[in-house]
């Protein structure tokens, strides 16, 4: 028998009872579209934690003040207890530890970015010069502030897409007088868009300002310590170092701040790698009980090939003597039975294939969860499928070759 007719005999068994065929096929269309739609949702998740990595970056270490707003018995803490940390720290931990590439302090608030008519509400961030560096943000129009700008308190602004968007439309920004609360600043330059980010968040809604202008022009009613800062950014020139660099850091600080052994730090530092670290750990157990759940319904599906593989074996005894009678050998028989299971299989398989699509589409249009399609997922399910036929279909193939032609055509 040559491929043809193994085919449209295979073909003409399944129409005879093709309700059977199709409930058969039920299992590896479930299975199949589950591959499809789990896989996309894991493919899209960790895209996801890779614009997380590129946004934030994996050499970095944030330093934040700690403690809280108040002290023992709801006492309220005074601003100096709260802003721990000062320029002066950013300048030890440049100075003193060699594996730091940039350091960055730097302030931030809410504030109404008004220009004409149009009004933003938006974050700004007051920044030295390395915060360009550590966040990966460049200049699309203008130029950075200059060195002398971080340290005079100048009323320079450089707006991120987003705000810049808002506030001028198609007109060029540059130059061009904007108001931050109730302080006129001049716009000196733009930035080039980064989009949503791994958390969420639009990149582009900020404004940057020099630090000295921050703590001058917009936080001067909060009566900060002096040189006080939120935040310091740190940059680590290589990967290896960041846990090393992280250790040097929290001794410096606490050497600084004169906390005593045993005393809890009034800071944070937090790893940006390790923060990374854990959400890929936490998507790769997703994507293996997503996977774990998919591969449940193709060998369910599976099971249900043999199962109906086995029963048509059984009730076709007699037409397997006959063929076999008339010249048909063994590997005619086994190839017969093992393309009809490889039918079935297939047929499911182009079906789950079109369901997962669709479904995964529709996660992606209307779910929370991102998703990444692609012809890899597609060619690892129309691989599922025809592993599945070929290793449910062998079995019950096997058993009708191997039946006695003489004992086949006595049953009835």
């Amino acid at each position: 028998m040559n491929f043809l007719e193994v085919l449209r005999t295979a073909v003409f068994a399944l129409r005879g009872n093709w309700l059977r065929s199709a409930l058969t096929s039920l299992g590896v269309i479930i299975g199949i579209a589950a591959v499809i739609v789990m896989v996309s949702v894991g493919q899209g998740t960790q895209s996801e934690i890779d614009k997380l990595v590129s946004g934030l970056g994996s050499n970095r270490l944030d330093i934040s003040s700690g403690g809280g707003g108040r002290g023992a018995g709801g006492v309220r803490l005074s601003a100096s207890s709260f802003f721990t940390l000062t320029e002066a720290d950013a300048e030890s931990i440049r100075n003193e530890i060699g594996e730091v590439q940039y350091v960055a302090a730097s302030l931030r608030g809410g504030t109404q970015a008004v220009y004409a008519e149009n009004n933003w509400s938006t974050q700004w961030q007051g920044v030295q010069a390395d915060f360009f560096d550590i966040n990966g943000w460049s200049i699309a129009s203008g130029a950075a502030f200059e060195a002398r700008d971080y340290g005079s308190g100048t009323k320079s602004v450089i707006l991120g897409e987003t705000v810049r968007r808002e506030l001028f439309g198609d007109e060029d920004a540059i130059g061009q007088t904007v108001r931050l609360g109730r302080v006129p600043f001049t716009v000196v330059g733009t930035l080039k868009p980064k989009g949503q980010g791994g958390f969420g968040q639009d990149q582009d809604d900020v404004v940057l300002v020099p630090l000295e202008t921050g703590r001058r022009r917009l936080l001067g009613a909060m009566g900060l310590p002096t040189g006080a800062v939120m935040q310091i950014a740190v940059g680590v020139g290589r990967a290896e170092d960041v846990a090393y660099a992280q250790e040097q850091i929290e001794s410096l600080l606490r050497q600084r701040h004169r906390i005593q052994p045993g005393a809890d730090d009034d800071f944070s530092v937090r790893n940006i790698a390790e923060v990374v670290a854990t959400r890929t750990q936490t998507t790769r157990l997703m994507s293996l009980l997503l996977g774990a759940v998919a591969t449940i319904s193709l060998i369910v599906g599976g099971i249900g090939i043999m199962n109906i593989m086995l029963v048509s074996v059984t009730e076709r005894i007699r037409e397997i003597g006959l063929r076999m009678a008339v010249g048909a050998g063994p590997g005619d028989i086994r190839r017969q039975f093992l393309a009809e299971a490889m039918l079935i299989s297939l047929i499911g398989g182009a079906l789950g294939i079109a369901i997962g699509v669709v479904g995964t589409l529709l996660v992606s249009k209307f779910g929370a969860l991102p998703v990444a399609l692609n012809g890899k997922v597609i060619g690892l399910a129309a691989g599922f499928s025809i592993a599945t036929g070929l290793f449910f279909g062998y079995y019950p193939a096997r058993k009708a070759s191997q039946l006695d032609p003489i004992e086949a055509l006595r049953q009835q």
